[in-house]
């Protein structure tokens, strides 16, 4: 199948962050039966990360503050990049950087690796020209790097979106306007979760993204909302385990689905959920209840 000029071996995809650069996975799994790898996101310089502890486990989910840890722009190229060269899966780079030029600069140099077959943008992270302030907290904070992306890269550009905003179909029709090709969502949920023996906070930072089932129905909402509204190929994402979890999504329009935390409590996750798909007719089911 074809998403946004990509050729994917199929919808299923497994989500940037939790899959690392593939590597981590290759010995458990074919990684070469998943419709795409997103790989975990990179910035221009490495990142150490987020101080322990950063993940805990909630009744229903996963929440962490890992803080975009990453090997930086160089070594990705040179170990991770090189690794994946060998396997036919589509690869997507997934990007972040704190400023619009530390995004144009990865796109630019990624552009130029013939393995890599699309970009994920993600502006979930914090603009240090706006004092911190998410790139994908509002319409013109979007508009502007999506933008600039854009102009650097022939690439396919995927815009991963925040669920934490006000009005989600603005920020999505923002992103379209500025030259996404599609969209996915959605990332985490911000959280919070106390040891009430050790009465502290149980990650470092207080805050974190929650994800995994407690969150598929937002998921579900804002996918609706946004397939609704927009005319590019919808990415969902949130809290995907079983095959009846994707069909959620298609049903509600979304093009393909990512599998994140699934990840994490069974490596075959994504390729139970392929191979439950086999008994479907996509085009059938895609949007039925738009």
């Amino acid at each position: 199948m074809e998403l946004a000029g990509i050729k994917l071996n199929n919808p299923v995809m497994v989500a940037s962050g939790t899959f690392g650069n593939g590597k981590e996975y290759a010995d458990l799994i074919d990684i070469e039966k998943l419709g795409a790898i997103i790989t975990k996101s990179i910035s221009l310089n490495p990142r150490e990360g987020n101080p322990p502890p950063r993940i805990c486990e909630t009744p229903s989910g996963m929440l962490n503050s890992i803080g975009l840890q990453n090997d930086g722009l160089k070594v990705f190229i040179d170990e991770h990049l090189k690794f994946l060269s060998k396997y036919k899966v589509p690869v997507i780079v997934n990007i972040a950087g704190e400023t619009d030029q530390e995004c144009v600069e990865l796109a630019k140099a990624l552009s130029k690796e013939p393995t890599v077959k699309g970009l994920e943008l993600n502006i979930s992270c914090p603009n240090v020209k706006q004092g911190g302030m998410q790139f994908g907290c509002s319409p013109t904070g979007t508009e502007e790097i999506v933008k600039a992306v854009r102009k650097a890269t022939d690439l396919p550009l995927i815009v991963k979106l925040s669920p934490n905003v006000t009005d989600i179909v603005q920020i999505a029709e923002a992103a379209v306007s500025a030259g996404a090709d599609a969209l996915s969502l959605i990332n985490t949920l911000l959280g919070m979760a106390v040891d009430v023996k050790e009465r502290k906070f149980k990650i470092a930072r207080k805050v974190g993204g929650l994800s995994g089932p407690a969150i598929r129905p937002v998921a579900v909402r804002m996918v609706y909302q946004v397939a609704s509204a927009v005319k590019v190929p919808v990415i969902g994402i949130g809290g995907i385990l079983t095959l009846d979890d994707a069909l959620e999504f298609f049903m509600v329009g979304a093009s393909a689905v990512q599998v994140g935390t699934g990840n994490f409590v069974d490596s075959k996750t994504a390729l139970n959920i392929i191979e439950g798909l086999k008994s479907y007719d996509l085009n059938d089911i895609k949007g039925c209840l738009l």
